[in-house]
């Protein structure tokens, strides 16, 4: 069995996978098992769209699957993950699952330029005064939300980089279920294990005040300190500083 941990990357709203395959094929090349987990609320399905609780199970059922095997874990969550993410981490912890006499479990909760609210406070309710453009996303008939403006997206997603390639990156984005940002966080997770939190300095997005409130939330409900990492980064290092979010990962790895 391999001594290294088990890293699940849960990415944020709109994000597809293909936004984290740089990151995740460095990893896997130093010898780092690592599972980036598409979510149910992105991109468009037929029904009634999905919610945060439907993230969070689907986070919860795959860290139990890898504990089941043995492994350790570290969940990592970047932007909107941040939340379900937090709410999957009910029974899931090393610590929790050795009382039961189960082997594996997560052992580390780590938080990338993400969205890391109290119990009762949805994405939307945490983002409600950061003052963004109006309409630049807006809802279709059936509750997805779309990229009506993928110019101001990439203004505010992707500052670090160049427009066209701010752009070209934006419409890549799938629609993402809107119901999901309403939805309250219903368990404070950061409480059960030890948190780290990469800190993009030059986030438009999880603007700097919104990442700093998050830190302070964790500090204060686990009486723990946050591992911070800080960057001088945008909303989305993998894409921008790559590199540094390797080194990131690797550290989390050895703690």
């Amino acid at each position: 069995m391999s001594l290294k941990p088990t890293f699940i990357l849960v990415p944020g709203s709109f994000s597809p996978i293909e936004l984290y395959t740089t990151v995740v094929s460095a990893l896997a090349s130093k010898g780092y098992p690592i599972h980036a987990l598409p979510l149910v609320t992105v991109g468009k399905k037929p029904g009634i769209p999905p919610s945060m609780h439907d993230d969070a199970l689907l986070i919860s059922q795959t860290a139990t699957k890898y504990a089941d095997e043995g492994k350790d874990v570290i969940l990592i969550a970047h932007s909107y993950g941040g939340i379900p993410t937090t709410e999957a981490m009910k029974g899931v912890t090393k610590k929790e699952r050795e009382k039961e006499g189960k082997k594996g479990g997560v052992v580390r909760l780590a938080y990338m330029a993400a969205l890391v609210p109290s119990v009762g406070t949805s994405a939307g309710g945490l983002m409600a005064s950061v003052n963004p453009p109006e309409q630049y996303i807006l809802p279709d008939a059936d509750g997805w939300l779309y990229q009506a403006q993928p110019e101001v997206t990439a203004a505010i997603v992707f500052n670090d980089l160049s427009v066209e390639d701010g752009i070209a990156w934006v419409k890549k984005f799938p629609q993402h279920s809107a119901v999901s940002f309403g939805d309250e966080l219903a368990y404070a997770g950061y409480r059960d294990v030890p948190v780290s939190y990469l800190f993009c300095e030059n986030d438009k997005c999880v603007p700097p005040e919104v990442q700093q409130k998050g830190i302070e939330t964790i500090e204060e409900a686990s009486g723990e300190k946050v591992d911070v990492t800080r960057i001088n980064s945008g909303h989305c290092p993998m894409i921008s500083a790559p590199d540094k979010v390797v080194e990131w990962f690797v550290r989390l790895a050895e703690k």
